[in-house]
């Protein structure tokens, strides 16, 4: 069988190395999906070097040019999808209906983002009968991009978009676990800019801190852990770069007493366990009122019992595997642990096929009932497909549980009561709160700033606010 091999793309070359890491399919371990070329050091310095030599030339490129090629990139991901949906799929453990949203999603995206660069980047002057002033909005540099392993396409389009369209150029470094399509995408996607605009690196730990530290980088974009975050936020001080996190949530979902349980709990149960739980907004803890308690548990209950859990390329599941070991331990142990404390732990859904569950990173959905508010369970990042159902008593009681936590990135209340859950909502303290349904209309994806406060994140992606953050400010005075 042919295994496709992935090169390192550096002034829009392919670059073969000495290392290659296979790929396996996070659903089938015997399954080698692709190979992906390894960075060292002197690859990242060879990347780096041509986003710095093709900056000048695109920096001074039109801004209509700029978001003619940028509007491309929309054009090309929609004409890929039936070529990036296996591939994605095969890598990720992701079911196919995700990875279409998720490409769709990029495709909005990038546009929404030329739209919103039209409106921010002009010009603003200012002037009075002795002098005029403006501020000029001038593209940073080499941007070097950081995409996690979750949900690679769109993650790496929030950088990609916002980034080139400002002028600046970029270095991608791809999740090691999940190279592949996004991979693909970005060699497509680069020969329709400069040669150096768009560069793509892959490797593990080792490349991403060559890049961080190199010192012609001028600003960072990452997506993932906090742990690595703080590494790359120590090594960007010895240079004085910028950065931008998107980072870690334990996001809360406040049920209030008047949420409609049988017409509501599907979205919820969606929020909660879509993508097996992978994504950094999904609901990772539950408060629901103690008087209601037993009656949501049951139907909540119900609707996660219904998932059918296998290979995502079977039509059958409806749940797919974690994505990788390291991941798959980490939940497995949260689970063990849960299972030693004073909660009751419910194992939920059922497989598709039994007989392979060892084939792959295969974990039934857990519900964690009446933990105490301290517990691990609770207070943790789980990233996977588990969370704790916690009781409540009063509407003070549940903001203050919501809002002791270091995290603070997405969150979300459940009400028929318009004025009540704003009302609630404007309590949290996170980056963004969802009513009803733990995602972004399409007007949220066009308008709302996403990223976190606390530990959550260092800046937003997304709309104006985004592109703000791929920018320097420089003010012009003249006196008359």
């Amino acid at each position: 069988m042919h295994i496709p091999t992935l090169q390192l793309l550096i002034d829009n070359q392919d670059v073969e190395t000495s290392d290659y890491l296979e790929v396996r399919d996070p659903g089938r371990f015997a399954d080698v999906v692709g190979r992906a070329a390894q960075a060292d050091a002197n690859h990242v310095d060879l990347a780096v070097q041509a986003a710095h030599r093709a900056f000048p030339g695109w920096a001074a490129t039109p801004l209509e040019s700029r978001i003619e090629r940028v509007l491309a990139v929309a054009d090309l991901l929609e004409s890929m999808v039936d070529e990036l949906v296996p591939i994605v799929v095969a890598e990720s453990g992701l079911l196919p209906q995700e990875i279409r949203m998720e490409i769709a999603g990029s495709a909005f995206a990038t546009r929404d983002n030329v739209d919103a660069a039209r409106v921010f980047l002009q010009v603003k002057r200012v002037e009075d009968d002795t002098s005029w002033v403006t501020v000029e909005k001038k593209p940073v540099g080499v941007i070097a991009g950081f995409v996690p392993w979750n949900a690679p396409i769109v993650l790496m389009i929030r950088k990609l978009a916002p980034a080139l369209v400002c002028g600046n150029t970029i270095v991608i470094k791809t999740p090691p676990t999940t190279p592949l399509g996004v991979g693909t995408l970005l060699k497509r996607a680069a020969a329709l800019f400069p040669p150096g605009v768009i560069n793509v690196l892959h490797g593990g730990s080792d490349t991403g801190s060559a890049l961080v530290a190199h010192p012609l980088v001028r600003k960072i974009s990452f997506t993932g852990g906090g742990k690595a975050a703080t590494a790359i936020m120590k090594s960007a001080a010895d240079t004085i770069k910028s950065v931008q996190f998107e980072l870690g949530g334990n996001d809360p979902a406040i049920v209030l007493d008047d949420m409609d349980l049988d017409a509501q709990m599907p979205t919820l149960v969606a929020g909660t366990f879509h993508r097996s739980g992978q994504f950094c907004f999904a609901v990772k803890r539950i408060y629901v009122p103690r008087a209601i308690y037993d009656t949501f548990f049951e139907k909540f209950s119900a609707q996660v019992a219904k998932f059918r859990i296998g290979h995502p390329l079977d039509p059958r599941t409806t749940f797919g595997p974690v994505n990788n070991a390291a991941q798959y331990r980490y939940v497995q142990d949260l689970v063990a642990r849960a299972k030693d404390s004073s909660a009751t732990v419910v194992e939920l859904g059922e497989p598709v096929d039994p007989d392979t569950w060892q084939d792959g990173y295969y974990l039934r959905p857990v519900l964690v009932k009446h933990p105490t508010p301290d517990q691990e369970i609770v207070t943790c990042e789980q990233f996977g497909p588990v969370v704790p159902v916690i009781p409540y008593d009063s509407e003070d009681d549940v903001i203050a549980m919501a809002n002791d936590s270091e995290y603070g990135l997405g969150s979300s209340i459940w009400s028929t009561n318009f004025e009540r859950a704003v009302g609630m909502a404007r309590r949290i303290e996170a980056g963004m709160t969802y009513i009803n349904k733990n995602a972004q209309s399409r007007l949220g994806r066009r308008y709302m700033p996403f990223g976190g406060v606390k530990q959550s994140g260092i800046g937003t992606e997304n709309g104006e606010l985004g592109l703000a953050d791929y920018v320097e400010y420089h003010a012009i005075n003249f006196h008359t």
